[in-house]
Parts: C-alpha cells; structure tokens; sequence
C-alpha cells in the first residue's frame, strides 16, 4: 500500500488547481480549442460582408464575438447573428468616425511629404497630419475594443479611446499591426492569398488584436 492510501481524500487537502494559461499559451491554446469557431465566424463575417455597406455591423459583430472567447463565452453561429443585427448604428458610426480622419490625414502625409523636401513650410502640415494619422490609428483600436466590451457609441467612449491610445501606445500599436499587417499582406498577394482569407483571414487576426488590448480593457472600470 501506498503512504497516501491511509488518508481519506479530505484529510489531503484540497485539489491543487492548475494556473489559468497566459500569454502565448492562451492564445495558442484558444487557436486549438476554438478553431472550428473561428472557422464559422470567418465564413459568416465574409457572407455578411458582400453588400459591402454591412461590413462595419459585420466587423463589430465579428469583433463582439471574437472578445467573447477571450471571457470563455461559445462562439456561436447565433450569437454572431444577434450582435450583427444590434451593431449596424455603432459599426457605422464608429467606421465613419475612424475612416475619415485616418483618410484625410493619410492622404495629407502624402501630399506634403512630396514637398516637404522642397520647403519647410510644407514640412509643418507633414507634421501636422503625422500627428493626426498616428493618435486615430491608437484609438481606433482601442474604439472598437471598447465596443466590443459592449460600451456605447458616445463621446465618453471615443474620449476613452483616445486616452488610452496616448497613455497605452503599445499595446494599442500591437493590436493595430495584429490586425491590419495580415489584411495587407493578404490583398498584395491576392488570389494567392485567397484560402487564408476563406479560413482564418479575418477572424484570427481579430482574435490576436483583441488578445494584446485584453489586460488594459480589463483594469478599466465598469
């Protein structure tokens, strides 16, 4: 017999629980038990997507879902269906809020940049759009992070947004590479690229976007 066959199991304590996975291996370990999921909502994000005006309800459903699994909530077809109905005012809302600044200062850098090495006075707008360009892009993640978390599309949201994309800046700078680097590597390559963008093309970079903003969304109040 066995030293602890003489004890009975309350005399042995309570069972040690095994530490909750983070970092890398919560991800890698959500990509395994979540894949046919992720499988489901690429596909159902791709379908919703076709009429082309439904991509922001589209994208902010796919964004609500994919947070859920973060907090152990099943991604479910259902699910995806009930978010992309109530999400049509927010997606929009927040996609015209983000794209045309991110357009027009985008479209400024260019402009300026060819005669900033000509004139110094054209350096000044340069910078000036730079500036713009780079404080949208960190709170547009942190945007539609924040509505993903099921917050309201109003000014103390996008204030919020702004002021956690100035004060987190890498984290905010990681979500926004997680989830745009892919989608343009995909467009340069496409068709090649074409059964990433079926499978996983959308769904796994949103995951990894959300993955990096997780603990900063976390520590902020209710």
């Amino acid at each position: 017999m066995f030293p602890n066959d003489y004890f009975s199991p309350e005399d042995q304590g309570p069972e040690r629980e095994e530490p909750e996975k983070t970092g890398p291996r919560r991800f890698f370990g959500l990509l395994l038990t979540e894949s046919g999921a992720l499988l489901k909502l690429n596909l159902l994000f791709l379908l919703t997507s076709i009429p082309l005006v439904t991509i922001p309800p589209a994208a902010l459903a796919l964004s609500r879902v994919v947070r859920g699994l973060l907090d152990d909530k099943p991604g479910r077809a259902y699910a995806y269906w009930a978010e992309f109905k109530r999400c049509w005012a927010p997606g929009w809302g927040a996609f015209l809020l983000t794209a045309v600044p991110l357009f027009s200062s985008g479209y400024g850098m260019i402009f300026y940049m060819s005669y900033a090495g000509t004139s110094w006075i054209a350096f000044v707008p340069f910078v000036i759009c730079t500036t713009v360009f780079l404080t949208v892009m960190q709170g547009t993640t942190y945007l539609w992070g924040l509505l993903a978390l099921g917050r309201g599309m109003s000014l103390e949201t996008v204030r919020l947004a702004l002021a956690l994309g100035l004060g987190k800046p890498l984290r905010g700078a990681l979500a926004a590479a997680a989830w745009y680097l892919p989608l343009a590597a995909a467009v340069l390559f496409f068709p090649l690229s074409m059964t990433y963008l079926l499978l996983l093309g959308f769904s796994v970079p949103c995951l990894l976007s959300h993955f990096y903003l997780r603990t900063v969304l976390r520590a902020l109040p209710d």
